[in-house]
């Protein structure tokens, strides 16, 4: 398995669990204890990348050379045995994640100046910048390719962030194919493939992306970092150091226009920061009050306050009157603070600034369908239809999402005969990316999927290696990200 893509053995539905199942056995309790003492003298250690990286790729290794030797996998084919140290290096490293992935401080100041790089470089970057020919510009796909990289936080085991990474680069490079030959241009190559992953990447900004990278690289086990893997994530690699060195020449900007957007994106994401921490302060506020109106409000101080109002009526009513004075005055301006004006409100606004327009038309020019009739459309627009529709539906619900508000569900006469789940719970069958239908089955690109009844399956490995609780191997973080055969 030294010399192939392992993608395709390590991605059957039993891999994981076939291999949990073997440790339960009475013969491998000396594999079992192994495990458990590796990972017990390791988290005793201080965080040293190279130390930690050479300490688990030595104990894998080891690990399964004994495996092959064993009983237990007696007569196993290589794709049996190569499963097996998927779900060793799954186990392991989902139990060693909080102390091995950004523990180190050059990994943490690594994440924090590229995620705040491409935070500005994305407000003003476009893909001529990247010298993209206009044949391969297709933004509203690359939205599923920024999808697919954007979920790599939510998995521990290495192959399964290194999966997200590779679902990332299968998009792209699908897009380009199937432009080249819409254009009859040449096959596209590395110089076409690694523009547009950067602006991908940049469009992306998934947190914490160098430390995801190191993680992999560190961790992934060698002899399977090879092949198709290894070239996409090498580029990823590549991607990670164009932006970390991103300036107005690599860009092919002018130096001054370069820095003035750098700037002004600065200025714009300053300006979000303090609006969002002034709402932070309302918020704040908003609960202390809630809070001492809630105390006075019980029985035993409301008993007091009639006393003290019997006692001294006058003070009592100034009191009273101060009191509902400061208290119309806070609400009034928490209220002005954090009105957040809903999705219709934004819509009738922007109506309004429509109408006053002088050349309305102008402005849709660049929707071609606006004005078309059902008999003007033929069967090559469906595919620039559904990009639109995506790239609509995606904005739409990330603006509600950030307003928060409700997202209306829109009612389509055939809805009946729909899946009415989201893409990302669909049936196994139907989890594909769907930008292009004359894909063959070889170049769909699957998403990660969960084990729901896992939990209830693994006790008694967990159990013996001393971890007190199940939930740390089941949750959300550690199911495997899967991808289809690639032996195409």
């Amino acid at each position: 398995m030294e010399n192939s893509d392992v993608f395709g053995s390590s991605t059957a539905p039993l891999t994981w669990h076939d291999f949990l199942e073997r440790m339960r056995h009475p013969s491998a309790a000396d594999f079992v204890k192994a495990i458990k003492s590796f990972i017990v003298s390791f988290m005793n250690n201080a965080p040293d990348a190279e130390r930690d990286s050479a300490a688990v790729q030595e104990f894998l290794g080891n690990m399964e050379a004994a495996f092959r030797a064993h009983s237990l996998w007696a007569g196993s084919s290589e794709e049996e045995l190569d499963s097996a140290g998927e779900g060793l290096e799954k186990y392991v490293m989902t139990k060693l994640f909080t102390r091995v992935f950004a523990s180190i401080p050059e990994d943490v100041k690594a994440d924090e100046q590229l995620h705040e790089k491409m935070a500005c470089v994305q407000q003003f970057i476009r893909p001529e910048y990247l010298d993209i020919k206009p044949t391969y510009q297709n933004e509203p796909s690359w939205l599923l390719a920024q999808k697919e990289l954007q979920k790599i936080n939510m998995y521990k085991a290495p192959r399964d962030k290194l999966v997200c990474i590779l679902n990332c680069c299968k998009v792209i490079s699908n897009l380009l194919v199937n432009a080249s030959l819409a254009s009859k241009e040449d096959h596209p190559g590395a110089d076409e493939f690694l523009p547009v992953l950067i602006y991908v990447t940049i469009k992306a900004n998934p947190p914490q992306l160098h430390s995801n990278l190191s993680y992999i690289q560190r961790f992934r086990r060698q002899t399977r970092l090879v092949a198709e893997s290894a070239y996409y994530f090498t580029n990823m690699l590549s991607v990670e150091s164009f932006i970390s060195n991103i300036d107005a020449k690599s860009l092919s900007m002018d130096e001054t226009e370069f820095e003035r957007n750098m700037e002004s994106a600065q200025s714009l994401l300053s300006g979000l920061s303090e609006s969002s921490n002034s709402h932070s302060q309302a918020d704040q506020n908003f609960n202390r009050v809630a809070s001492i109106e809630s105390m006075e409000s019980k029985p035993a101080s409301s008993s007091k306050r009639h006393q003290s109002s019997a006692t001294h009526p006058h003070a009592s009513v100034e009191s009273s009157e101060s009191k509902s004075k400061s208290d119309e005055h806070y609400w009034k301006d928490a209220s002005s603070l954090n009105k957040i004006p809903s999705i219709s409100d934004l819509e009738n606004r922007g109506a309004n600034t429509l109408l006053k327009e002088d050349d309305v038309r102008r402005i849709f020019r660049d929707f071609p369908f606006l004005y078309s009739q059902a008999g003007d459309l033929t069967v090559g627009d469906v595919e620039d239809l559904l990009n639109s529709y995506k790239q609509l539906v995606f904005n739409y619900v990330c603006l509600a999402k950030g307003m928060g508000v409700p997202i209306p569900s829109p009612s389509l006469s055939n809805a009946q005969g729909q899946n009415s789940e989201p893409p990302g719970v669909s049936s196994e069958s139907e989890k594909t990316t769907e930008v292009h239908p004359k894909e063959s089955e070889s170049e769909k690109v699957t998403e990660p999927h969960s084990n729901e009844n896992s939990t209830s399956e693994i006790p008694s490995v967990v159990d013996d290696l001393g971890e007190a609780s199940v939930s740390g191997l089941e949750d959300s973080q550690d199911t495997e990200s899967k991808m289809v055969d690639d032996n195409h």
